[in-house]
C-alpha cells in the first residue's frame, strides 16, 4: 500500500497558466512520441446512442418539445471511452468487462473494431443487459438522456473471469486502470484482489471512482482521480458546506488519501482545473480549455492521459498538465470522443 502522508500543515502551490511556458509545452511535446504504455482497464462499460436535431414546436400531445432528428450516432460509453483515448494517444489497452447478449454488445463490438480496441477479453452475461445512455440534443443543449441498464453487482461466476482475466494479463501491462461508473462490474473483492496482484507485480493501480462508495472500498489503489463533487461523496465528511465550498478543497483531499492509503489523489476541478495531492506537497494545476461545448467523457481522457505519461516517465505535475490539455482537446467538441495524437500536438503549440 502506497504511504500516506503526514499530518503536518502544508499549503496549495499554484502552477499558474503563465508559468506554462514554451520549455513546458516543449518538454511535454517531446514526450507525446514515448506514451505506447500497455494499461490493463477493468470496468463497466457503455454504448452512447446520440439522437441530434433541432426543437422547432411543442408536442400537441402534451407540453415537451418535439426534436426534429437530423443525425444519429453511436459511440463508446464508460471504461469503452478510457480505451480509445488510450489508442488514441498511443497506448495500447487491454480492457476486462462484462457485457450482456443483445444489440447494445452488438455495437460495441462494432465501434471497438472501429476504434482498433480489442474486445478478446470481454465477459458476457445473458442475464445482464449491455448499458445503454440515450442522449437527446438539440443545437449542443442535451433535452434528455434515457439509461437501459441494470445497477447490480456482477455475479460471482462472472466475478471469478474477469479477475481470471486480470491474474492472466497484468504481469504483461505497466500499469491497471479501475472504471468505477457504478454499474456493477467493479466490486470491493475485486478492486481488494486486484491490487494485491498488481502489488506482486510491481504495477501502479490507478481509479476513477464512483460517488456511491466510500473512500475505503478503493484502499490500497496508488492514485484515485474524482471530480469535487465526487470527491466530497466519497470521503464521507458531513460538512454540507463542503459540497459548495472549494475552498475546502485540501480537507477533501487529505481525507481521501488517509482512506484509500494512496500517495496521489488528483482532484478534477473543472474550470479551476486540478488539484494534485502527491505524498505531503498539494499543487493547483490550472486547465488549459479554450472551449467548452460538453463535459461528457473528459475525466475518461484525464484517466488515460495520466496513467500514459506517469507510467512514461513524466512527473504527476507534468501528467497532470498533458491531462488537462487533452481534456481541452475533448471538451470543444460533443459526446464521448476521444484526444487524437495529433490534435493534443497542436493544442499544446498553440
Amino acid at each position: 500500500m502506497a504511504n500516506t502522508p503526514s499530518k503536518s500543515a502544508v499549503s496549495i502551490t499554484p502552477v499558474p497558466q503563465s508559468k506554462v511556458g514554451p520549455e513546458h509545452r516543449q518538454e511535454l511535446l517531446g514526450r507525446l512520441n514515448s506514451l505506447d504504455r500497455r494499461i490493463l482497464l477493468v470496468g463497466d462499460i457503455g454504448l452512447d446512442e446520440y439522437l441530434i436535431g433541432e426543437v422547432r414546436r411543442i408536442s400537441p400531445e402534451a407540453p415537451v418539445p418535439i426534436l426534429e432528428v437530423e443525425k444519429e450516432d453511436l459511440r463508446l460509453g464508460l471504461v469503452g471511452n478510457v480505451a480509445q483515448n488510450i489508442v488514441s494517444l498511443g497506448g495500447e489497452p487491454i480492457m476486462v468487462t462484462v457485457v450482456g447478449k443483445d444489440r447494445g454488445a452488438e455495437r460495441l463490438y462494432e465501434l471497438c473494431q472501429n476504434a482498433k480496441v480489442s474486445t478478446e477479453h470481454w465477459i458476457v452475461d445473458p442475464e445482464r443487459p449491455t448499458t445503454r445512455k440515450t442522449r437527446v440534443i438539440a443545437q449542443h443543449h442535451h433535452i434528455v438522456r434515457v439509461d437501459h441498464e441494470l445497477r447490480q453487482y456482477i455475479s460471482e461466476d462472472a466475478e471469478a473471469q474477469v479477475l481470471a482475466q486480470v491474474e492472466k494479463h497484468i504481469p504483461q501491462v505497466d500499469a491497471v486502470i479501475i472504471e468505477d461508473y457504478g454499474k456493477g462490474v467493479v466490486t470491493q473483492t475485486l478492486v481488494r484482489k486486484i491490487v494485491e496482484l498488481s502489488r506482486k507485480n510491481g504495477k501502479m493501480v490507478f481509479v476513477d471512482p464512483h460517488r456511491s462508495n466510500p473512500g475505503a472500498f478503493y484502499a490500497g489503489v496508488d492514485l484515485i482521480k474524482p471530480n469535487y463533487d465526487e470527491a466530497v461523496a466519497i470521503s464521507g465528511l458531513k460538512f454540507e458546506e463542503l459540497r459548495e465550498n472549494p475552498n475546502k478543497v485540501l480537507e477533501v483531499g487529505r481525507a481521501l488519501q488517509k482512506q484509500t492509503g494512496s500517495s496521489m489523489v488528483v482532484l478534477t476541478r473543472g474550470k479551476d482545473g486540478m488539484t494534485l495531492f502527491i505524498g505531503n506537497e498539494v499543487v493547483d494545476v490550472p486547465t488549459f480549455a479554450r472551449k467548452v461545448f460538453d463535459v461528457t467523457g473528459a475525466g475518461d481522457t484525464v484517466i488515460a492521459a495520466l496513467s500514459l505519461a506517469i507510467t512514461s516517465g513524466l512527473s504527476p505535475e507534468k501528467a497532470a498538465m498533458l491531462a488537462n490539455f487533452a481534456a481541452g482537446v475533448v471538451v470543444g467538441k460533443v459526446g464521448c470522443v476521444p484526444c487524437e495524437l495529433e490534435e493534443l500536438r497542436e493544442y499544446i503549440l498553440k
